[in-house]
């Protein structure tokens, strides 16, 4: 199921400023690869969401090769710090190159394994935390992401329409696990949240 009309989506696609040459590089790879990325429409909402709280700290569930924290510190100006994990060495070789070219690498914290781990060795509080992980545990991630996020900072996550499976009952862990997390962000008093039907679904939850 398309969420967004192929043709409205191409023609958001082609009122977009062009990228600049990391952003390119990376949307070639993702192509080349198959690796899923969260694309430009949704990368310049991520961009605008950390510019427009003053974000200065990224915690992200899953970073790929780096495409949505590079993104997240366009919005900051290159001033702020993301947090990224993964656990394929090859995506962080990746994306150490990417970062390293667009004098950007002194704001990526790379950190290797579990990312349901990894944030709780993570000290203070974040402005923005990015859930992208694998789908069954985006509950799970919610449970740790909650108490980390500043008052005024934000949740967000990818692929919450999950190509509009999540309308029906599933079985399937992945659906199962979007479905539970969208109920629980809706559900939270702690948090204000709207779902925009933008590529697969990005859910955006104000912590209040």
């Amino acid at each position: 199921m398309d969420i967004l009309h192929p043709d409205i989506e191409n023609y958001l696609m082609r009122l977009l400023p062009a990228r600049d040459e990391i952003l390119s590089e990376m949307e070639r790879l993702s192509e080349k690869k198959r690796f899923p990325i969260v694309g430009p429409l949704v990368g310049r909402l991520l961009s605008q969401m950390a510019r427009t709280i003053g974000s200065r700290r990224v915690f992200e569930f899953g970073s790929g090769f780096g495409y949505s924290a590079y993104w997240f510190l366009k919005g900051m100006d290159g001033q702020g710090q993301v947090v990224y994990t993964d656990d394929e060495e090859e995506n962080a070789r990746w994306a150490r190159g990417f970062f390293q070219r667009a004098g950007l690498l002194s704001c990526l914290q790379i950190e290797m394994g579990d990312a349901l781990e990894i944030i709780d060795h993570q000290h203070d509080s974040f402005d923005i935390i990015l859930i992208d992980c694998e789908k069954a545990r985006y509950p799970m991630a919610y449970e740790k992401a909650i108490p980390r996020i500043r008052k005024g900072g934000l949740l967000i996550a990818d692929n919450v329409l999950w190509s509009g499976s999540v309308i029906r009952p599933s079985e399937d862990p992945s659906t199962v696990g979007i479905q539970k997390f969208n109920q629980l962000i809706l559900a939270d008093p702690q948090l204000f949240t709207t779902i925009l039907p933008l590529r697969d679904g990005v859910s955006i939850s104000l912590k209040l």
